[in-house]
């Protein structure tokens, strides 16, 4: 694809926060290029049209060169329709007194609906980041139901949120700037399981001395979300769309050898992760594609806390699966 030829990008939840928050972002060609034209597709459920209809005013008085035109949609089949990079953002909000089943079951219904649309209505070689909760899981729902259509190694789940965290800490700790920090790792799931890693951490492109797994650290990150929630009385918007862009930027552009986090499918992987889930792996990215960092080391807590957020993706997975067939 040439820089003249338009991007159609989809956003789905595009009247909520973190919508509003990654439009603009996309729209000045942060992600897919400062010469780049773009359509947005904009997708939100009925009950927020007119939301929708104020966020596309908003965007046409930003009068933002990139973008070429708007789709404001609530149908799911013009909203998927020949695009070619997706956000797949609007998922269901877990609800006070909602019980986690009711919640994986009302995601399923979402993920393998929009499954079905990318595998009938976007372009075969969609990138598709989903950045709804629990990511992974769907993510892995999208993509059984884009399949075979869409290679399940074209579908993602967002855990660049949780490496820029990571990052942001381990500068802090270091008073440096967060762009000298490199090689931090998130495993796993998008959850309060996941293993942030710094066992390879570089600053300014040299190893940072590792004295073993800080518990403190790891906690820090894996409660983040929580404590923004405490903090705002949201969860985080701004960070999740700065993210999201981040993920699509080092996918599409390439990562210029850097390693980044993205939750992948865990097929063939070289860690003996079991096959078949959404994990979020060390990789590099180049012409649109990923490859997974290989032979890294593994300490005895590193091994025990994979395994834990492996099991638990596992386990999200067999109680997802069990929901589809009411999907």
């Amino acid at each position: 694809m040439s820089s003249s030829d338009v991007v159609r990008v989809l956003i789905t939840g595009a009247a909520g926060q973190i919508g509003y928050s990654l439009i603009p972002i996309v729209a000045r060609g942060d992600v897919f290029g400062r010469q780049q034209s773009i359509v947005l597709h904009l997708l939100d459920i009925p009950p927020m049209k007119t939301v929708l209809d104020g966020v596309v005013m908003e965007i046409n008085d930003c009068s933002f060169p990139l973008v070429q035109s708007v789709i404001a949609t609530t149908d799911e089949a013009e909203a998927f329709k020949n695009i070619d990079a997706a956000f797949l953002v609007g998922s269901m909000p877990r609800r006070e007194g909602m019980e986690r089943k009711d919640l994986l079951a009302a995601n399923v219904k979402i993920f393998a609906s929009q499954g079905r649309a990318l595998a009938n209505h976007s372009k075969p070689d969609v990138k598709v980041l989903v950045v709804g909760n629990p990511a992974n899981t769907n993510a892995l729902i999208a993509a059984k139901f884009a399949s075979p259509k869409i290679p399940a190694r074209n579908i993602t789940a967002m855990t660049r949120l949780d490496q820029n965290r990571a990052q942001y800490q381990l500068a802090a700790r270091h008073s440096c700037q967060v762009s000298k920090i490199q090689r931090v790792i998130i495993w796993g799931n998008h959850s309060s399981t996941q293993f942030p890693d710094i066992s390879n951490a570089t600053l300014d492109g040299q190893p940072i001395k590792f004295d073993g797994h800080d518990e403190k650290f790891i906690q820090t990150i894996q409660k983040r979300g929580a404590a923004v929630i405490a903090a705002r009385k949201l969860s985080s918007a701004m960070s999740a769309a700065k993210a999201a862009a981040d993920h699509m930027h080092d996918w599409w552009n390439g990562s210029n050898g850097n390693w980044v986090s993205m939750g992948i499918i865990s097929d063939g992987n070289p860690y003996g992760i079991a096959d078949g889930i959404m994990f979020s792996f060390p990789v590099e990215c180049q012409g649109r594609d990923w490859k997974i960092i290989p032979n890294l080391q593994w300490d005895d807590i590193a091994k025990q806390r994979i395994q834990t957020t492996a099991d638990e993706l596992l386990a999200e997975k067999q109680e997802a699966l069990a929901e589809t067939e009411n999907a």
